[in-house]
């Protein structure tokens, strides 16, 4: 199967999933089964069953931004850095999958199918419904693609190399395990933003997105905030106002509650707005429906406290860094925890 056909699959299925995300009615040009393309609808609102944090929202959301993802100019771009035009031996790519947010692990399965490998896919039991439904499609667009696209829920063999994301303590069962194989092991990761205290009411709103898009659950989600000194954080609680519905959902009204109840018997100075707590500390990975907060004096010293903490920072918000609110909308080309996972795959072993 030759590269130019896969980059026109996906193409193709960036089109599907952006239809499917919007809810149009499937039409014949989309180049997939009727049956598949409804299924997949139908799974936005049904998966929440499976898995409470993924309600229809966000799963939408998360199918558009793989939809916008998966332009033909994009991906091209994308590829224009690697020699994919090279003979080599296919291999078998492990990918143990998290399921933190949809779909976390698309780009690990678009980028082994792209360089030409064979994706073996172990997922994680709180997303295993929506990436064998968009493989399906894919099959459907290029039934070539199927010898390419494995699922097993067993146990791993016979494969090539292994692409693992878990948190630390999963990170070294996966050391212990798969150290004899060609591997990436991804660990614990968050992302911070940083305010000059210039920023404008939209950016600060825009900031919202990056702190409540899945409920705070990715490593790309802001959980932590660098502020000036003299910065007033009632700024910052009048523009994500309008994210208070965040607190209708269940599982995060109990995760607030609970952390609130903690922190308020151990004596802990909280900013409280009712759907999210600010709280001064000097970790980066702050619980679910909390957000921590740290001053700065200078640039200076904010460039500091980067280099201290860059092995725990997934990406950076800021005017200088990703852009408000685009912290869950990565391209291609931008690597979780800057590991080229395309070069990796493309390696003589």
């Amino acid at each position: 199967m030759i590269l130019e056909q896969r980059i026109a699959s996906f193409v193709q299925l960036g089109k599907v999933l952006k239809s499917a995300g919007n809810e149009m009615e499937w039409k014949p040009e989309l180049k997939v089964s009727q049956e598949k393309y409804n299924q997949l609808i139908a799974l936005f609102s049904t998966i929440h069953v499976y898995n409470g944090w993924f309600n229809k929202s966000n799963v939408v959301k998360s199918i558009l931004a793989i939809g916008n993802m998966l332009d033909e100019e994009k991906l091209n771009q994308w590829i224009s850095s690697y020699n994919l035009t090279k003979k080599k031996t296919e291999k078998k790519v492990a990918v143990i999958a998290a399921g933190n947010i949809p779909l976390v692990s698309f780009h690990d399965f678009v980028s082994v199918i792209i360089s030409g490998n064979i994706f073996v896919g172990k997922l994680s039991k709180d997303d295993h419904l929506l990436l064998p439904s968009i493989a399906a499609i894919l099959e459907d667009i290029d039934p070539e693609i199927e010898k390419y696209i494995q699922f097993i829920t067993g146990k791993l063999e016979n494969v090539d190399s292994v692409i693992a994301t878990g948190s630390n303590n999963t990170a070294r069962y996966f050391d212990f395990y798969f150290g004899k194989y060609p591997n990436i092991i991804r660990k614990n990761r968050n992302s911070i933003g940083i305010l000059d205290g210039s920023e404008t009411k939209t950016e600060l709103q825009k900031l919202g997105q990056d702190i409540f898009s899945y409920f705070g659950l990715g490593c790309r989600n802001v959980s932590k905030i660098y502020i000036p000194k003299n910065f007033d954080l009632n700024r910052l609680f009048n523009a994500i106002y309008d994210f208070h519905p965040i607190k209708m959902h269940n599982k995060y009204a109990n995760n607030y509650d609970y952390n609130k109840a903690v922190w308020l018997m151990n004596n802990e100075q909280l900013l409280d707005n009712e759907f999210i707590l600010l709280k001064e500390d000097k970790a980066i990975s702050s619980p679910v429906a909390s957000l921590y907060y740290e001053r700065y004096n200078t640039k200076n010293e904010m460039e500091e406290i980067l280099i201290d903490n860059a092995h725990n920072i997934q990406c950076i918000v800021s005017k200088n860094h990703v852009a408000f609110g685009k912290a869950q909308q990565p391209e291609l080309w931008d690597y979780a925890d800057n590991i080229d996972t395309m070069k990796f795959l493309l390696e003589d072993r």
